[in-house]
């Protein structure tokens, strides 16, 4: 209990109480040199007396000991981006303890135990072996399904369900995966974007209407995105289908600005199909992709590590503050930097070696 402040609460609650050490000693039935000795660090009361101290005090047992077992969105941030930066600065593992012991600290605050899980999944490949990182695959798993069966939450359910599913993937369990999303995941459901929207205009809340509008507009625009790169990969032997859909993105990250707006999303569609164009040994056409690529990859390190809105999207920024993580990128930039050059080691890129361009790409990553 020392190390969760019971010593320096008694100090604190007695000063409060405007009482001295006689006093307490008194009501609750110890000697002087016990109520100084738990305030000096040097023992600590039988557990019996906790609840007779916190009755006395008029707090809970988790107050009088210093227990929290809940955090706050802001305390959950700053966790998050502090392990995240220590991933990139630290030995692995040393982070990963860490991680842990937070882990069995707040087992009952099960959105912190969600956005650990999102920690790990963003840098589980760090670990040295394919052991090790299967080894936190399945902590991943395990700490969902503690979510899933524990918490009254739905939202954070459902997105421990998902988060679970990554981690299974990774570890081969298609079947699974594909039951749990499926009771979850309805292409055909109705979603409440726009009723919810025609309600703040019929209440005359113009303003909610129009950041909910753009929030949702953006979602959907960069989802959009991201199936674009799920389909070409599902199409990768028709290189008419791939080339219809990089015609149109192309078009759609023009329109909207993409690339500035959400350097990422463009990042991963251009990656995907610079592979599918190497796969049908269209040369330039992967080169010019992967230019994109990299010019992607430098505003993300330069001036996007956080999600932001336009010229356009003018009402989004105070949502992004809202997000439990914040704006900023769930990972460090050097490991951005370390998983973008790892991209060029892609064997489907082996036949890129020879060109000059692909090289000089390459190596303004690195630099």
């Amino acid at each position: 209990m020392n190390t969760l402040n019971f010593s320096d609460n008694i100090v604190r609650l007695r000063h409060k109480k405007k009482i001295t050490q006689e006093q307490l000693a008194e009501f609750i039935g110890v000697t002087k040199a016990s109520v100084s000795k738990w305030e000096n660090r040097q023992s600590l009361p039988d557990i019996l007396l906790l609840p007779e101290l916190a009755s006395f005090f008029d707090v809970s047992i988790d107050e009088l000991i210093g227990y929290q077992p809940q955090l706050s969105r802001e305390q959950i941030k700053k966790l998050y981006h502090e392990l995240a930066s220590a991933f990139a600065e630290q030995p692995f593992e040393e982070v990963m303890n860490e991680s842990q012991e937070l882990v069995k600290k707040y087992y009952s605050c099960y959105t912190f135990l969600f956005y650990i899980g999102c920690l790990w999944v963003n840098h589980f490949m760090l670990a040295e072996s394919k052991i090790r990182q299967e080894e936190i695959l399945n902590q991943i798993s395990d700490l969902c399904s503690h979510i899933i069966d524990d918490c009254k939450d739905i939202g954070i359910c459902n997105n421990a369900v998902i988060l679970k599913s990554i981690a299974d993937l990774q570890l081969g369990r298609i079947e699974e995966v594909i039951e749990k999303l499926e009771e979850i995941l309805n292409p055909n459901s109705m979603t409440p974007d726009s009723v919810l929207i025609q309600a703040y205009q019929i209440r005359g809340q113009k303003e909610k209407a129009d950041s909910f509008t753009q929030i949702s507009m953006y979602s959907h625009l960069i989802a959009l995105i991201a199936g674009a790169a799920n389909f070409i990969a599902i199409h990768a032997d028709n290189i008419d289908i791939c080339e219809a859909t990089v015609l149109r993105m192309d078009s759609l990250f023009e329109a909207y600005g993409i690339e500035k707006l959400n350097p990422n999303a463009a990042l991963q569609f251009y990656y995907q199909s610079a592979i599918v164009y190497c796969q049908h040994n269209k040369i330039e056409e992967a080169l010019e992709r992967l230019e994109k690529y990299s010019a992607c990859v430098k505003i993300l390190l330069e001036d996007a590590l956080f999600l932001h809105g336009d010229s356009y999207f003018d009402s989004i920024e105070a949502s992004f503050e809202q997000l439990d993580l914040g704006r900023h990128a769930p990972r460090d930039k050097k490991i951005i930097t370390d998983s973008a050059v790892e991209v060029f080691s892609n064997p489907v890129f082996a036949v890129l070696n020879d060109s000059e361009k692909f090289q000089r790409i390459r190596k303004s990553l690195f630099e």
